[in-house]
């Protein structure tokens, strides 16, 4: 398995136990309440994935300290910019200007500070939309800009202006072309004209590229073609941004700034975050008492970055790290260490919730179970210090249900069994733990009401839609490591088996669906609430960060090369002024 094969809901835990037979899309998924057991046979040697050992030290994480002297500065520098930028959105200016204001904003990771002030603007635009597009019928970058960033905003808006610019005619226009690939990627099920403008804009942004384009924009059309905006992690393309703009030096002077500020400022409070949960880790003992699992501190933390960047997120930030090296661990002891009947107590503690029950577990388990239980019952304790809010029934039925997940998977690698594609992709929507992650942030957030706890039973299907996709970029990402290590099949294997297709075409309809399940969620961006935006943008910024760790493999089981270089370029080094 890979990251995760955890992942609980916070609405609908699908796994009961192995089922009978493969469910039919018009019937629920039902399952067996009885444990199944393999038939009796002497237990197979203990296995080892040979996980390689962490590349940052506790000694080195705590020496990440900075100048005092020099962040006041910064911070007072920080406040002047800030509000000659407020002014700046308020200026009487172009439609065009506007949007390209708010889109540098948006790209060079500074718009949170105006999330307001942006709002503001877009409605003001959205308002008057038929004029709005009839200014702009002949510009096809600032049509599909605008597009864009309305629908990035929860507005709900036909395709407007868009289709005319199908033609071959424009391929010269390689701003625009960007402008429309990208939009593109913002496309809802059933908007044929948005998948045309996918297909037609990668055509021709590919032609430029065999061509004579001056280099910076080649270096966007290359960043463009290489991942699509919508699907990539926030804060990294905001320090590829920064970077390009600066080449470019045709930035306003005061929005760079601004940003460089605004990049090193969080930073370093990335780097106090990291100290506290690795002195955390440190002290846990986990990785030294249980040397088959993969210790990944850094890389757990790295996650929560792409989850959620901003400041203000830091309680969710350390409570997401905590469990992530926790889902890490218990991964690991389904996948590679525990035998069956081991995994069946562990399963039964867990599903229990109650230190009592550690008399009949295994030395290594017991020590994983109660760094389970202590550190839930901490982080529900500080919500109801905080909240009065009691969030244990909530994370406990998620945990139990992701425990109740990896069974499923150990009972089906020591049966020898391959189940179809929908029967595994079922499991895997709460293995992969993209559920347990939203549950943890909806109990741990800021704006989390009584009202709110109360109806987290239902699921909302973006939930659903993001952790699928989360599974599968795992899965094209790992699936061969774990293979050769004689872990259960993935997606791509139960499809080539289910199918008799080749490995090539198993892996082209799992991309398929990555895409469908991104039209669906483009499709659920609106939202009522600051609470209910917060939960969606984290539901959309699960597979984003799915997309950054597997994109060239498993960046967590392997974490050298393009992870390691992304981590220094977020954590460790700053941006040069």
């Amino acid at each position: 398995m890979a990251f995760c094969s955890s992942a609980p809901s916070f609405c609908c835990s699908l796994i009961g136990a192995y089922p009978r037979t493969a469910p039919s899309k018009s019937s629920p998924r039902r399952c067996l309440l009885l444990p199944i057991r393999c038939t009796a046979r002497t237990p197979p040697p203990r296995r080892s994935a040979d996980y390689q050992p962490s590349s940052w030290s506790d000694e080195y994480i705590q020496s990440l300290t900075t100048d005092t002297k020099v962040e006041e500065d910064n911070a007072r520098r920080m406040g002047k910019l800030t509000e000659d930028v407020k002014q700046m959105i308020y200026m009487k200016k172009g439609i065009e200007e506007q949007l390209q204001l708010i889109d540098h904003l948006q790209q060079l990771g500074v718009a949170y500070h105006f999330k307001e002030d942006i709002k503001d603007v877009l409605w003001t635009i959205y308002g008057s939309m038929e004029e709005v597009s009839m200014l702009l019928k002949d510009n096809l970058h600032a049509t599909a800009l605008m597009f864009r960033l309305l629908r990035e905003h929860g507005c709900i808006l036909p395709i407007y202006g868009l289709k005319g610019h199908l033609k071959a005619s424009l391929r010269h226009q390689t701003e625009g072309l960007v402008s429309l690939y990208e939009a593109s990627h913002l496309a809802k099920e059933g908007e044929q004209v948005l998948e045309e403008a996918t297909n037609f804009t990668t055509k021709q942004l590919k032609s430029l590229m065999e061509g004579s384009l001056e280099p910076h924009l080649r270096e966007h059309v290359a960043h463009a073609l290489e991942l699509p905006l919508n699907w990539r992690m926030q804060r990294l393309h905001t320090r590829w941004f920064i970077e390009a703009s600066q080449r470019e030096a045709k930035m306003n002077p005061v929005l760079l700034e601004l940003a460089k500020l605004d990049f090193n400022r969080v930073q370093i409070i990335y780097q106090r975050e990291l100290r506290e949960v690795s002195r955390w880790w440190n002290n846990l003992g986990l990785a030294q008492r249980l040397p088959f699992s993969r210790d990944r501190l850094v890389e757990n933390y790295f996650w929560t970055v792409g989850w959620a960047f901003e400041p203000q997120f830091g309680r969710c930030r350390e409570a997401q790290t905590k469990a992530n090296c926790l889902i890490t661990t218990i991964d690991d002891v389904y996948d590679v260490y525990g035998t069956i009947d081991e995994l069946e107590l562990f399963t039964d503690a867990v599903d229990r919730w109650d230190v009592n029950t550690m008399d009949k577990l295994p030395e290594y388990m017991k020590i994983c179970f109660l760094a389970l239980f202590n550190t839930t019952n901490n982080t529900a304790y500080n919500v109801m210090k905080e909240k009065g809010l009691d969030i244990i029934p909530h994370l406990k039925k998620e945990w139990a249900d992701i425990c109740k997940a990896y069974m499923v998977e150990a009972r089906w690698y020591h049966q020898g069994y391959t189940p179809n594609l929908e029967e595994y992709l079922e499991n895997a929507l709460v293995s992969i733990s993209g559920l347990l992650i939203l549950t943890l942030a909806y109990c741990t957030s800021d704006d989390v009401t009584r009202e709110a706890l109360d109806g987290l039973q239902s699921c909302p299907q973006i939930a659903r839609w993001s952790s699928m996709i989360f599974r599968l970029c795992d899965d094209l990402g790992t699936s061969k490591d774990e293979l050769r290590r004689g872990d259960v099949p993935k997606s791509i294997e139960c499809h080539m088996h289910e199918s008799g297709v080749s490995e090539d075409a198993a892996r082209e309809h799992i991309r398929r669906l990555i895409r469908g399940n991104w039209r669906a969620i483009n499709g659920d961006r609106s939202f009522t609430s600051r609470f209910e935006e917060n939960l969606k943008m984290m539901a959309i910024n699960i597979p984003r960060m799915a997309q950054c760790i597997y994109q060239y493999g498993d960046g967590y089981g392997k974490p050298d090369g393009v992870i390691e270089d992304r981590i220094r370029s977020l954590l460790i080094e700053p941006i040069l002024m």
